[in-house]
């Protein structure tokens, strides 16, 4: 778990309050506007989205009145059976090529009342495969199951594939999530334009090199 920063799984780590503290704020916001699925998203690779979405699982599982499912649909990098330490056997890409089951799928990954749909490999056609009918079937099935389960789908970089714009029907709101110093205002209010379509539940400044950042103010205000 150290090797992974899954800082969640950790004894004592500092750095738990600040995904405890993003679990309460976010949940409080899903639980007023009855939000069931969140994607977390960047506007491009290494904004650490995929870390934040395994932390953020780990912390809300931790509430004993809430499971949560994480999906990797990031299908052109998927990355989330690493994080998790996970040696991936199946992954979304086998259930849309074949008649693999959704309970073939799901693996715990050591956490109480957490479950992950990992990916396993990778696909250039990611885009026509998020939008098959059998995705939508999916998406449908995993939301019903459970009514006390938050999804958490971790998608691709925003400006860099249609991806995530395709996947936006299946999710009530996006987590923003930006890298300090590298994620430009320009790339940042690029994203949001994207996420016009969608809610925009919050969004994280990730790797930050200080306790305030004015470079971004006038796009968070």
């Amino acid at each position: 778990m150290q090797e992974r920063r899954l800082v969640m799984g950790l004894k004592n780590d500092p750095h738990a309050n600040v995904f405890r503290l993003l679990r309460t704020n976010l949940l409080k916001k899903m639980r007023e506007n009855n939000w069931t699925s969140i994607a977390i998203v960047a506007p491009t690779a290494e904004c650490g989205k995929t870390f934040l979405t395994a932390n953020l699982a780990i912390a809300i599982a931790m509430e004993v009145n809430q499971t949560v499912l994480v999906v990797d649909a990031d299908l052109r990098n998927p990355t989330v059976g690493w994080q998790f330490g996970m040696e991936v056997e199946k992954g979304l890409l086998d259930y849309l090529h074949s008649d693999v089951s959704i309970e073939d799928l799901l693996v715990n990954p050591g956490f109480d009342r957490l479950v992950v749909l990992p990916g396993r490999h990778t696909s250039e056609s990611s885009s026509e495969l998020l939008s098959l009918p059998k995705m939508s079937s999916l998406v449908q099935e995993l939301k019903s199951r459970y009514q006390s389960r938050i999804i958490l789908f971790d998608l691709p970089p925003l400006l860099t594939s249609d991806d995530a714009l395709l996947f936006m029907p299946h999710f009530d709101a996006a987590l923003l999530i930006v890298e300090d110093g590298m994620t430009t205002p320009e790339e940042v209010n690029r994203s949001l334009s994207i996420l016009e379509e969608t809610n925009l539940a919050g969004m994280v400044l990730n790797k930050s090199r200080g306790a305030t950042n004015k470079t971004y103010q006038h796009v968070l205000d």
